[in-house]
């Protein structure tokens, strides 16, 4: 059995070097924090410093223990922290990120009663359009479209279905096509090459056609460009039914469904999170975002 106190001192003097500065900074006198390393390496039967110059560096014993040192205050770290939280009120700093598509159409109002419910909490609101690689425990992420294995807990929330968008006045003016092979006289708005090698629209009578979009003169990175570059006439587009039925709440009449039945496959909503033990805050975050899921999402599947 460790005395951690013991491994504290090791691990000090470890990013120090010396026994002095770790005394001053852990607040012990010298000796007893010579005294501790001792001990420790009595236990251990294996000598962990030695001293070269004015410098104490880890023997090859030494290298060794620090890692498993490290991760033994690690864990003693976070179950203070868990059998704190048990005592306490849910407090805390906490992460989210949420893609772009969503941050104001799902989140804006819900993301306060979530601060109402939890007054110690303070959170960080981030949009990206870019998928996650790794988080830290208290962090979590909504994202939006296909995901890869990332080392993340994947857990699905939805789908968005999708379908060919433009404005009445381009309309008007380029005339309604009536087909997919039709879209190829028409101009074409593109979000991040999203449609680049090909876009598979399948319609419930009609079949299957695959759509190779024209070069689109306008390209953006930001599903909000997206949607406002269709509804000023430059042309169409591919937009997610709910996001356009949300805009279309505030700005009526801007955007027509020109090709309906023709749909690409739905996109998923995803929640990502790390793996192991969740903190109160992370654990009530979590249950939060479920709980404000819209219905619309769950009643689209996936046709692969």
């Amino acid at each position: 059995m460790y005395d951690f106190d013991e491994l504290t001192a090791f691990a000090d003097v470890m990013t120090t070097g010396s026994l002095t500065r770790s005394a001053q900074k852990l607040g012990l006198a010298k000796s007893t924090l010579s005294r501790r390393i001792s001990q420790l390496e009595t236990r251990l039967n294996q000598p962990l410093l030695r001293r070269q110059a004015n410098r104490l560096i880890p023997t090859e014993a030494g290298l060794l223990f620090h890692n498993y040192c490290t991760e033994l205050l690690a864990m003693a770290a976070h179950s203070q922290e868990a059998l704190a939280e048990l005592r306490e009120e849910i407090s805390g700093e906490i992460t989210l990120e949420v893609h772009g598509a969503l941050a104001r159409s799902w989140l804006a109002s819900a993301i306060d009663a979530f601060l109402n419910r939890h007054p110690k909490v303070e959170l960080t609101l981030q949009t990206r359009e870019m998928p996650p690689t790794k988080m830290h425990s208290n962090s979590v992420h909504v994202w939006l479209g296909p995901t890869h294995e990332c080392g993340l807990n994947q857990e699905r929330l939805g789908y968005l279905t999708r379908g060919l968008y433009a404005s009445p006045r381009y309309l008007e003016t380029a005339g309604m096509p009536k087909h997919p092979d039709e879209l190829t006289q028409h101009a074409w708005i593109d979000l991040l090459g999203s449609a680049s090698n090909g876009l598979l629209l399948s319609h419930s009578e009609h079949g299957d056609y695959t759509f190779d979009p024209p070069r689109s003169r306008l390209r953006v990175d930001l599903t909000a460009l997206h949607i406002d570059a269709i509804a000023r006439s430059q042309g169409i587009g591919l937009l997610a039914h709910w996001l356009t039925a949300k805009r279309e709440q505030h700005h009526p009449g801007e955007l027509i469904n020109c090709l309906p039945g023709w749909e690409p496959v739905p996109l998923p909503i995803t929640l990502l999170y790390a793996y192991g033990h969740q903190s109160r805050r992370t654990h009530a975050l979590l249950e939060f975002l479920r709980s404000q899921v819209p219905a619309q999402w769950r009643t689209s599947t996936a046709t692969v």
